[in-house]
């Protein structure tokens, strides 16, 4: 994660200072997740078929090699985009090997206050990545940041080969591009997954999208805007992990929703940057409603299923981001970046209304594999 604030910092700083587009600087930040469709559709039936500590150290490596190559002097910004595509293809199985081997540690029951944990080590992480890499991008520019990135990634790479105990695959079988789509079918099949699929992914892409307009939006305290966002998905984290009792979950995942948009009006007023941290802190820690969907997810998915229907939440969710930043970016074409922000919060209400309605119409009963 660390390696991921970083590099993804500096590369939309050195497409904007480049080319001066919004959307460009968005993509740049979040292209690898719009590309993780790709991996979702080809590579996530491995994430149950391939031993989870050869597979986290393997990709590491390759996000190093990605991540230095993106350094080069006089890179075409087309090949920069090209190298974001692929790392985001394979970044897919990736989320799946991460989530379906804390399934796998961890009994079902104590899954939402794992999960809160790693949340709790990204917000607290991306705090310090996006202080430290704004820093960094002043004191060593955009591609000596880059750098740090790829050794960062070799970090990782080591943490995971000597970190994490061996352990074989969850699920038989030859993983293939035809398996990962029997599977994701099946996932999706089921009124109630695909309905929390969609509240996990959909609002989550759209403020994202939001995000993605810090650099444009206020290029001076772009880095102070992220680590705001950092800090309030990391207290919103750990009070839905570890404070928040059984029986308010199911009440409170909408709520969380919609905190997670509101503020972002704000924005469109342009107010002073204390009252824009605020606002970018607090609606951060609406984040959290995905710890309480994924919860869900789990109650209504078999264990031997965990990791790809994991895998297909991280990998839809990192999608929608990227389309979400997309969406943001040329809004703010269009407009401004403090425009596109208000639209798209605007459209993340909506669409989790619409959501928070559509089980009193059909019915929630579980439909299991």
């Amino acid at each position: 994660m660390a390696a991921q604030t970083v590099s993804g910092l500096a590369l939309g700083t050195l497409v904007y200072r480049s080319t001066g587009s919004p959307l460009l600087s968005a993509l740049a930040m979040f292209g690898t997740a719009l590309a993780q469709v790709i991996g979702a559709a080809t590579l996530l039936s491995a994430a149950d078929r391939v031993p989870p500590r050869a597979a986290t150290t393997g990709l590491a490596l390759l996000f190093a090699l990605g991540t230095a190559a993106q350094a080069l002097p006089g890179l075409p910004v087309w090949a920069a985009f090209a190298l974001l595509l692929g790392l985001g293809a394979v970044a897919a199985l990736g989320g799946g090997v991460r989530y379906g081997l804390l399934s796998e540690i961890l009994p079902r029951e104590g899954f939402l206050l794992g999960r809160s944990t790693i949340g709790m080590a990204v917000g607290t992480t991306q705090i310090c990545g996006f202080a430290v890499g704004g820093a960094l991008v002043t004191v060593l520019s955009p591609r000596g940041t880059l750098l740090v990135a790829a050794a960062l990634y070799v970090i990782a790479a080591a943490v995971a080969r000597w970190g994490l105990g061996p352990r074989p695959p969850r699920a038989t079988g030859r993983p293939s591009v035809s398996v990962t789509w029997r599977t994701n079918a099946l996932l999706w099949s089921s009124g109630p997954r695909r309905r929390v699929y969609l509240a996990l992914w959909v609002p989550n892409g759209l403020i994202v999208g939001c995000e993605s307009l810090f650099v444009p939006y206020d290029p001076g305290h772009s880095g102070i805007l992220f680590a705001c966002a950092a800090l309030g998905m990391l207290a919103g984290d750990t009070l839905t992990g570890r404070f928040l009792p059984r029986r308010f979950r199911a009440r409170l995942d909408v709520p969380l929703r919609l905190l997670l948009a509101v503020p972002y009006l704000l924005l469109a007023l342009r107010p002073a940057l204390p009252l824009a941290l605020a606002a970018v802190a607090l609606a951060s820690v609406g984040y959290s409603a995905s710890l309480l969907l994924q919860e869900r997810l789990m109650s209504l998915t078999p264990d031997e299923l965990s990791g790809h229907a994991l895998g297909l939440h991280s990998s839809g969710m990192l999608t929608c981001q990227g389309l979400g930043a997309a969406f943001a970016g040329a809004v703010a074409e269009l407009s401004s970046p403090a425009t596109a922000m208000a639209v798209s919060a605007v459209l993340s209400v909506a669409v989790t209304l619409a959501l928070a309605v559509e089980p009193r119409k059909t019915g929630s009963r579980a439909v299991s594999v």
